[in-house]
C-alpha cells in the first residue's frame, strides 16, 4: 500500500492485514471518535482521532516487532491486535467507558463480540488468523499482548506523543526509539533491558506530567463528568440500547443528548462550552478516605444528599471522585545487574512522583455558577471534607 503520511511518526507503512482491516466500518467510526474528548475544551488544536492513533500504534508495534526478532504468524497478529486495541471504546473515549461498563460489564478493551462475527472477523480469517486470539492480545493476556496492553506497551508510546504534539505541549515528549530497542522477553515479561533505567523514568515522568497538565485539567474533569451523567440520563430516559450507545460516534451522542428532552440543556452546555464550575475542589488530605474509595452508586448517593443540602435539583450537582490514585508504569520490569527488577524499587524517582501524584489529585464537586457558594458548603457538610484547604476560588 501507499505510506500513510502521520503528524507524529512521517511515514506509515502498514502490512496487507492492516489495510484491509482499515476498510472496515468498525475502524472507520474511529475517524470520529477524538482522542482526547473533552480536553480539546482546553486545546483547542487536540482533535486528532482514534483512528490516527491506531495507525500510530500499529506503526510502533511494527517497530516493536522487528527489533524483538518476532516474525511470521506470531508477527501478524500483533500487528492485527495493535491496529484493533482501541476499536471497542465508546464515543468520547474514556468519558463514557464508565457508563459502558456498568451497563454491559465490558472493559474496552475486551472485544471478543466485536471480532467473533461481521466485517472484522471476515478480515481476519480471510488472512488466516484466529479472531479469538486476536482479541486475547488486545486484552494484554500472553507474552505477546504486553507489547499491545502493558506498562511498556506500545499504545502508551504513541499516545503520550501524539497527545503531547496535538495540544502544544512539551511534557509528553519520549525517546520512543530508544525504548522500543531496548524491549527484551525475559521470564515470559517484556522488560527494558540493562541500562536503561533512566528511559524508564522518563515514560513515568512523561505521563505525570501529562496527566497533570492535560489529563486531568480541571475543565476537562467537569466536562466529562457532566458528558457521563447525561449519557446515563440519555439510557434511563430512551430506548437506545447500551450496545447501540456503545457503537456511536462524537456527533452522534451529542446529537442524540441535545433530541432527548431529558439531557438537551446539559448536550447545549457541553455544545457551547458552558460548563458547570467548581464548588469545590479538594486537595487528597481534605477528603475522608470512604469518599476516596467510593463506588458509582455511593457518588450518586452523595450527589442526591448534596443536591438535597443545598435545595437544589439533582441534576446541577455533579461528583467528580477519580479514586485511588495510581501509576501502573512504576511496575516497569527493568534490567539492573542482570537481574529483573521493578522500576518502583530499583529507582528513588518513583517514590517522588507517586507523592505528586497524590498532591495534585483533586475531588471535585461541580454546579451552575449561581449556585456553586451553596452546592460547596452542602458539599463540605456532606462529605465531610476539611473546610481549609479547599478553597471555592478560580471556578
Amino acid at each position: 500500500m501507499q505510506p500513510i503520511k502521520d503528524s507524529v511518526h512521517d511515514h506509515v507503512e502498514l502490512p496487507p492485514v492492516a489495510e484491509d482491516l482499515l476498510d472496515t466500518d468498525p475502524l472507520q467510526r474511529l475517524r470520529h471518535v477524538k482522542q482526547l474528548s473533552t480536553v480539546r475544551l482546553v486545546y483547542p488544536s487536540a482533535n486528532h482521532t482514534r483512528f490516527e492513533h491506531s495507525l500510530g500504534v500499529a506503526h510502533l508495534a511494527d517497530r516493536a516487532l522487528d527489533h524483538l526478532g518476532v516474525e511470521g504468524h506470531r508477527a501478524k497478529m500483533v500487528r492485527a491486535a495493535a491496529l484493533l486495541h482501541d476499536v471497542g471504546h465508546g464515543p468520547y473515549g474514556h468519558q463514557t467507558e464508565g457508563v459502558i461498563e456498568r451497563r454491559l460489564g465490558r472493559h474496552h478493551d475486551e472485544v471478543g463480540d466485536l471480532l467473533a462475527s461481521g466485517e472484522l472477523a471476515a478480515v481476519l480469517e480471510r488472512h488466516d488468523l484466529d479472531p479469538r486470539r486476536v482479541a486475547a492480545l488486545v486484552a494484554g493476556e500472553g507474552e505477546l499482548g504486553q507489547l499491545v496492553a502493558g506498562e511498556l506497551d506500545v499504545d502508551r508510546m504513541d499516545y503520550l506523543v501524539r497527545d503531547a504534539h496535538h495540544t502544544g505541549v512539551p511534557y509528553g515528549t519520549i525517546d520512543h526509539g530508544r525504548l522500543l530497542r531496548a524491549l527484551r522477553f525475559a521470564g515470559g515479561e517484556l522488560v527494558l533491558a540493562e541500562g536503561n533505567v533512566r528511559a524508564a523514568e522518563s515514560l513515568l515522568v512523561a505521563r505525570a506530567l501529562m496527566n497533570a497538565t492535560v489529563y486531568r485539567h480541571h475543565v476537562s474533569c467537569i466536562a466529562g463528568t457532566m458528558l457521563e451523567r447525561a449519557s446515563e440520563r440519555l439510557l434511563d430516559a430512551t430506548d437506545l440500547s447500551p450496545e447501540r450507545f456503545r457503537r456511536l460516534t462524537d456527533a452522534e451522542l451529542l446529537a442524540a443528548l441535545r433530541d432527548c428532552d431529558a439531557t438537551a440543556e446539559m448536550a447545549d452546555r457541553l455544545r457551547g462550552r458552558n460548563l458547570y464550575k467548581r464548588a469545590t475542589w479538594a486537595e487528597w488530605d481534605a477528603v475522608p478516605e470512604a469518599v476516596v474509595a467510593s463506588d458509582h452508586e455511593a457518588i450518586r448517593r452523595y450527589e442526591r444528599e448534596i443536591a438535597a443540602e443545598a435545595d437544589v435539583s439533582e441534576e446541577e450537582v455533579v461528583l467528580d471522585a477519580p479514586g485511588e490514585p495510581s501509576m501502573p508504569e512504576s511496575s516497569t520490569r527493568v534490567v539492573v545487574n542482570g537481574e529483573i527488577r521493578r522500576l518502583d524499587d530499583q529507582s528513588p524517582l518513583v517514590e517522588g512522583l507517586q507523592a505528586a501524584h497524590r498532591t495534585q489529585w483533586r475531588l471535585g464537586v461541580y454546579a451552575p455558577e449561581a449556585e456553586t457558594t451553596v452546592v460547596g458548603e452542602a458539599a463540605e457538610a456532606v462529605l465531610g471534607l476539611t473546610p481549609s484547604t479547599h478553597p471555592r476560588s478560580d471556578r
